[in-house]
């Protein structure tokens, strides 16, 4: 896809976990990895605090009540309508808790652009389901993936629990999945064994391009070594 230029960046905030800052990091880190003309767009119900450089976007239209009582992001599920924000061609999906290692130019040449292609579960590695944590599509070409949800959403979402899961199993002709190398979670790739924490820090993967934080820690946590927001650093204290 070296004829589309920019390169289409994209990301969800919503609610009060994530503030501005993940989506100025974002932004610094698509920079740093991305050598070629990019535009990272940001769809939210509250953009002030972001840098001037991030496109905001009110988020889009889910058509429908929000399910309940289910663990998924199915806010996420707007992402396949027809129209996101005048975007066209093939967009990266980047969830605000992700951290960027290397350069992501693979990720816009890696299969067909009409391809839809995820993260693996690295929880369940024989399921060949996905993750939504990091995904590359064709904006619009998709837009089925909504408007059947939009049929029965609280329904769809007790079925698969999490959209990802409905994702996986329903874009026509199947998804494709990021080598194995390229994205990685952090909890299952980059720290020892439960043990093993007490004595040696977290490592990062060969090969890896971006680092996924799915439940906890999040990012900010883990660089000073809580397992969530004001739990005890250091070993000893959180022994004792």
């Amino acid at each position: 896809m070296k004829d589309q230029m920019p390169y289409h960046v994209i990301c969800f905030k919503w609610g009060a976990k994530y503030g501005a800052d993940y989506v100025n990091r974002l932004y610094g880190m698509v920079a740093r990895h991305l050598s070629a003309e990019f535009l990272l767009h940001c769809f939210t119900d509250d953009a002030s605090g972001i840098r001037s450089e991030v496109q905001c976007h009110d988020l889009p239209d889910l058509g429908c009540a929000v399910p309940i009582n289910v663990p998924g992001m199915w806010r996420k599920a707007a992402v396949w309508g027809a129209d996101l924000g005048g975007i066209e061609g093939v967009a990266l999906f980047v969830d605000l808790d992700s951290v960027i290692v290397d350069d992501l130019t693979p990720l816009f040449e890696f299969g067909d652009p009409n391809d839809v292609i995820l993260a693996r579960n690295w929880l369940k590695p024989f399921s060949k389901l996905g993750q939504t944590t990091l995904f590359r599509f064709k904006v619009g070409s998709q837009a089925y993936l909504l408007e059947d949800f939009q049929k029965d959403p609280q329904g769809i979402a007790e079925r698969f629990q999490f959209e990802q899961h409905y994702v996986t199993k329903s874009v026509r002709g199947g998804v494709r999945f990021w080598p194995n190398a390229w994205v990685k979670h952090y909890r299952v790739h980059c720290l020892p064994g439960y043990i093993g924490r007490y004595f040696r820090p977290a490592a990062l993967p060969k090969g890896a391009r971006v680092i996924a934080f799915p439940g906890e820690p999040n990012p900010a946590d883990a660089l000073v070594g809580q397992w969530t927001h004001g739990a005890p650093v250091t070993a000893k204290t959180h022994l004792l």
